[in-house]
Parts: structure tokens; C-alpha cells; sequence
């Protein structure tokens, strides 16, 4: 089980594998996934259902969405998800069911994606190639597509086809079901780089101001001939450069030889009525707020300004975009880049 989250939403992962691992001691290979293994099966149901359940006490506590990671791949399976999340727990359920046709989609996400499996820890990678493509077969024996008809004409659901080639959603219900939505539309699971900094030492950094829009220093120059030199050095195919509008950025990517565009987003965050001062001063002329800021960072509004979440909210299209771009470099402020690292590194 993994906890993350999704803006201000308390999630967790129940994944039906890491269940089948603890009853399984070790992995049985592709026979263990044969629809006609009886055995096999019973136990298959067995962990689905203890994830389910786990899932389901998890909401009626402190969860607030979930997500059940399972193949589902039989109507079957699926009604039984539906009708004890809905019908017992009286919870929405929304289902992604993810279409590969295109061998090169297929051998790129088991090369990316499955080889790093726990099933294939210390497996030669051409052995673990082989038996998940068996895998994949046993599963098409017993595949049953969601097509909202009949049965499940009242699903809400979306189709993934080949990683993002194509979309069909079907019954979109409130807030989050659209933002997962959103989430999906833009992800990718090609190889890419993400280069993050924060930008060289401005005249502000020096005199400890907060916030500002200001030139690099000397040393902040410094830093950006040898960024410009590192990125130089590394070589990177098609790479976009991204930074704020405020003029520390600019100028700390002035010299990297590839696009460049501003973010407004990606500015630092707005201390209001703060900006300019020291933290010296702030405690001096506002002792309440600095002491209220020492209490909370992750929730304390600057007067006039921002809290981290809001910069979080107002973060949420950059990371959008992230998720979708290529080879990229962001060039950006200190809280933005902690917010950035948060949510790449799964981090509260």
C-alpha cells in the first residue's frame, strides 16, 4: 500500500499484487495467472478481496479517494468491485482500463515498466520479457471489455488506447473523476529527464530579502556559466528550458543553448505585504504572523500573499505539463521547486 497526495486529498494504493506476494511466498511464474488453474485462482480472488476490504475500511476512516490496483479484467470482477463499493459502502467508483495493441507500446512499457516489478527482482531481463508476454496471453484468454452497454451501461470509466494514443471517457461524475482525467490525459511512461534548479543568487538573496524580482550577483552569475557549461556538457536531445518571469531566472538560463519559456506559474511564492522585508524585520514588526508562519508553513497564508497550498493549486497545470513534456529543464524559486520535488518524489 502506498499514501499519497492528490492536491488537498488523503489517497492510498491497494495494490492486488503486493497482496498475492504476501500469500505466495515468492513468484509462481505465468501458470499462477491461467484462468483454468483453479487453485491459482481461488487464491487470485482470495487477495482481491482482502484488498478490497482493506480499501473499502480504508475510506470509511481517514481515506478520502483510493485506488484499486487490479488487472479487472472480467466483467465478473468488475461487478464485484462495483457492487461492494456502491451497493455496500455506498462510494463512487470510477474505472481506467488501459489498451495496448501496438507491440512497440507493449515491449516499451514491459522494458520501462514491468521489468522493475518485485515478481522479476534477480530475473534475467529476456526470461522476465518472455513471461509476461505469457502473461498477456493468459490474460486475453479471459478478457471481457468495459463498454458501457448493458450491465455496464451506469459505470463511470475512461480507455486508455496505446499510452495516450486515444481516449474514450464514459460517465464522468464530480470534482476528482474529472481531475483523474485530466491526470491521465497527460501522463507518459517514455524515458525522459527532468532537470529542476533553483536560480543562481539574486541581489536580494545577498541582503536576505524574501521575494523580489532581481538580478543575479556576482556569484549568482557564477552559477549560471556553469549551468549553461553542465547542460552543454550532458548533451540532451530536445531539450525545452522552462523558468518564472522574474529576472533571476531569465537571467540564470540566459546562456543554455535551447528554447526557453516563462512561466507565470512558476514564479516564486507571493509573501504579500511581506515582500522585500527580512525574516529579521518580520518578527520585529509582526511578531503574531512569524510565530503563526513557525506553526504551519504548509498552511500559513502571507498576508496578502500566499500559503504553500495555494502555491500547490497554483502549481497544478505546470505539473500537468511536466508529466507531459520530454527532456526538460525548470528553472524556478526555492518553495516552487520544493513543491515540484514533493510531488515527483512522493513526498507530504
Amino acid at each position: 500500500m502506498k499514501q499519497r497526495r492528490l492536491s488537498a486529498d488523503l489517497a492510498m494504493i491497494f495494490n492486488v499484487g503486493d497482496y498475492r506476494r504476501d500469500a505466495v511466498k515468492g513468484y509462481a511464474g505465468k501458470e499462477f495467472f491461467d484462468p483454468d488453474n483453479t487453485e491459482a485462482v481461488a487464491i487470485r480472488n482470495l487477495c482481491a478481496q482482502n484488498a478490497l476490504e482493506d480499501m473499502c475500511n480504508y475510506l470509511q476512516n481517514e481515506g478520502e479517494v483510493a485506488i484499486f490496483d487490479a488487472t479487472n479484467t472480467t466483467r465478473e470482477r468488475r461487478r464485484t468491485v462495483y457492487n461492494h463499493c456502491v451497493e455496500a459502502c455506498y462510494f463512487r467508483v470510477f474505472f481506467v482500463e488501459s489498451i495496448c495493441d501496438s507491440q512497440e507500446v507493449i515491449q516499451a512499457n514491459i522494458r520501462e515498466v514491468k521489468l522493475k516489478s518485485p515478481d522479476y527482482k534477480g530475473v534475467l531481463d529476456t526470461v522476465a520479457v518472455e513471461d509476461f508476454l505469457s502473461r498477456i496471453e493468459l490474460y486475453a484468454k479471459q478478457y471481457e471489455p468495459i463498454d458501457g452497454k448493458n450491465d455496464e451501461k451506469h459505470y463511470s470509466f475512461i480507455k486508455i488506447f496505446n499510452c495516450g494514443e486515444r481516449f474514450l471517457v464514459h460517465k464522468t461524475r464530480g470534482n476528482i473523476q474529472s481531475r483523474v482525467i485530466y491526470f491521465l490525459m497527460n501522463i507518459h511512461v517514455l524515458p525522459r529527464t527532468i532537470y529542476l534548479t533553483r536560480h543562481g543568487e539574486s541581489t536580494r538573496n545577498v541582503q536576505q530579502r524574501i521575494g523580489g524580482n532581481a538580478p543575479l550577483s556576482e556569484a549568482g552569475k557564477v552559477y549560471a556559466e556553469a549551468l549553461a557549461e553542465y547542460i552543454d556538457n550532458e548533451n540532451i536531445s530536445d531539450l525545452i528550458v522552462w523558468t518564472s518571469q522574474r529576472q533571476q531566472t531569465i537571467e540564470t538560463a540566459a546562456k543554455i543553448d535551447a528554447p526557453k519559456e516563462q512561466w507565470k506559474a512558476l514564479n516564486g511564492i507571493n509573501a504579500g505585504i511581506f515582500e522585500g522585508l527580512t525574516y529579521r524585520e518580520v518578527a520585529e514588526r509582526y511578531p503574531e504572523e512569524f510565530a503563526a508562519r513557525d506553526r504551519s508553513k504548509y498552511y500559513y497564508r502571507y498576508p496578502g500573499g500566499e500559503s504553500y497550498h495555494d502555491l500547490i493549486a497554483r502549481l497544478e497545470p505546470v505539473i500537468m505539463e511536466l508529466e507531459r513534456a520530454e527532456n526538460l529543464l525548470v528553472v524556478c524559486h526555492q518553495a516552487v521547486a520544493r513543491c515540484i520535488l514533493a510531488y515527483f518524489l512522493d513526498k507530504d
